[in-house]
């Protein structure tokens, strides 16, 4: 079939006039076909799955009794544009009463419609073409494509073991430090699990204002913090001159789908990331923003939230101890991070991560999801469907029972 005479008129961003022509697949695209694949050729056998990236189960009763009301009033049906004020000022309450942290809800805080857009749009309001975004990798790549579509360049800071999960920012050199512009962080991090500390964060801070650098902390995960008490990035004193933080409501109270999130921080920067979004969307649906002002005013949502994946992972951590992997309990996040396994006891080898998940899936319909950004890692996230304590602790023998019969070599 001959090309469409718009195929050389595609973005040299989204791949110009080769655009739908390549070969390459997706790492979670393979994941979804090694699925369908062990499902096909084994159906007797239930598929583990510690690949999904999302909670599973809804939100809270009480939000959605919330917006079971709001939907049905006539108040709600406009455009929300930036925002409504009952939602800035649920969020601001919200950050003063878990962080300490006080925000004017006018000025420093502007929904968005979760945090994936809000990541997509802060570059456009700081990158022009040649300029810089620092991030740290394995990690969310949003923010990067964004800059890259605007002619800006990514610089990557591979989060190694050796170094705690912590990006190196000493190394970075003279030439980028000069162009950057932003610098994108993720604490509680996905998908190491590592903690930011307070000390990291002044290291941040002092790092930005030396080199007038932007700070963006994704903070997607940070009421799934488990040692010790969630951290804010604002809380770090000259937080706020620096740098926004982004927020969700996704993992921290199962409102996944919901599309809800916002931005909070330095008041000019806060404005900046508004003016985009006014020019990108129209805000979300409102009866959604008063059902979020609710759970945000709910401490004992993410409470639970959390005190579930914090007995899950201590489940799975137990279970993959035991059967060769060197893994402990993250400091924050559904996901347990720990190294590949090399090979099989018959000699079999894995080069990478990536060979490892597919062949656990394939061959035992075991999914996880592999990162070779910075090692040779597997993910696993307890965000498996279980209906109660039960059915996770059968999930667990199911899974130690497989594990061990492959004889996995580390």
């Amino acid at each position: 079939m001959p090309d469409p005479y718009f195929q050389k008129l595609f973005a040299d961003r989204i791949g110009g006039v080769n655009y739908g022509k390549g070969t390459e697949i997706y790492k979670f695209e393979k994941i979804k076909r090694a699925k369908r694949k062990a499902l096909a050729e084994h159906p007797q056998r239930k598929l583990i799955d510690f690949g999904i990236g999302e909670n599973d189960e809804p939100a809270d009763e009480a939000v959605r009794a919330v917006m079971a009301t709001e939907i049905h009033q006539p108040e709600n049906r406009g455009y929300a544009d930036n925002g409504i004020a009952a939602f800035k000022e649920a969020a601001a309450r919200f950050m003063e009463r878990r962080f300490g942290v006080q925000l004017d809800p006018a000025r420093e805080v502007n929904h968005s419609i979760g945090s994936k857009p809000a990541l997509a749009m802060l570059p456009a309001a700081f990158i022009n073409p040649g300029d810089v975004t620092l991030m740290t990798v394995p990690g969310y790549p949003v923010a990067g494509t964004h800059t890259k579509y605007y002619g800006g360049e990514v610089y990557r800071l591979p989060l190694l073991a050796e170094n705690d999960f912590f990006p190196d920012l000493d190394s970075i050199p003279a030439d980028i430090r000069r162009r950057a512009k932003l610098l994108v962080l993720n604490y509680p991090n996905s998908p190491t699990g590592r903690l930011a500390t307070r000390e990291f964060y002044q290291r941040v801070i002092d790092f930005a204002q030396q080199n007038d650098v932007v700070v963006v902390q994704d903070a997607a995960h940070v009421l799934l913090t488990y040692d010790g008490e969630p951290l804010s990035f604002l809380q770090a004193p000259g937080a706020r001159e620096v740098g926004v933080e982004v927020h969700s409501l996704s993992k921290g109270f199962h409102m996944i789908g919901w599309r809800m999130g916002w931005v909070c921080g330095h008041e000019r920067i806060v404005q900046a990331f508004a003016d985009v979004k006014d020019n990108s969307d129209s805000g979300q649906f409102i009866a959604i923003q008063k059902a979020a002002a609710a759970a945000l005013d709910n401490d004992a949502i993410p409470h639970r939230v959390r005190e579930k994946y914090r007995r899950r992972l201590e489940k799975l951590v137990a279970v993959l101890g035991r059967c060769g992997f060197d893994c402990r309990m993250p400091g924050g996040t559904y996901f347990l991070y720990t190294r590949s396994p090399r090979g099989l006891a018959d000699g079999q080898v894995f080069a990478t991560a990536e060979a490892a998940s597919q062949y656990l899936i394939t061959e035992h319909s075991i999914c996880t999801v592999p990162w070779d950004d910075a090692g040779s890692f597997l993910r696993f996230s307890v965000t498996y469907e279980a209906a109660d304590e039960a059915a996770e602790d059968e999930l667990m023998r199911q899974t130690e029972q497989r594990l061990k019969q492959i004889r996995l070599t580390f």
